[in-house]
């Protein structure tokens, strides 16, 4: 966990839904939070390969366009995180939804 001024983050490793196209390059298409929560991802602006100062690492972070809002999703090492607000004295979910 990292925190930028007063307001700490983590990796929230999330679902999504992507597709490679012919050339190889990887396209989310949807970000699924949890069950109830799934958002399309309506344009990929950009993919930099860059350090995620605001939960630590380097990935792949693709910026993108939802609900006409610009959000990072992030890619590395296979999997797909968000660098998520943490709420002071609250639980994380558990990464694996399944169980």
């Amino acid at each position: 966990m990292y925190s930028a001024g007063k307001t700490k983050y983590e990796r929230k490793y999330v679902a999504v839904t992507a597709r490679f196209a012919e050339d190889g390059a990887l396209r989310p298409l949807l970000i699924e939070f949890d069950r109830e929560r799934s958002y399309p991802i309506d344009k990929v602006l950009d993919v930099s390969r860059v350090a995620c100062e605001r939960a630590g690492g380097i990935g792949d972070r693709y910026t993108c366009l939802i609900q006409g809002q610009e959000a990072y999703l992030w890619f590395d090492r296979g999997r797909w995180y968000v660098a998520a607000k943490v709420l002071e004295g609250a639980k994380p979910p558990p990464d694996d939804m399944s169980a």
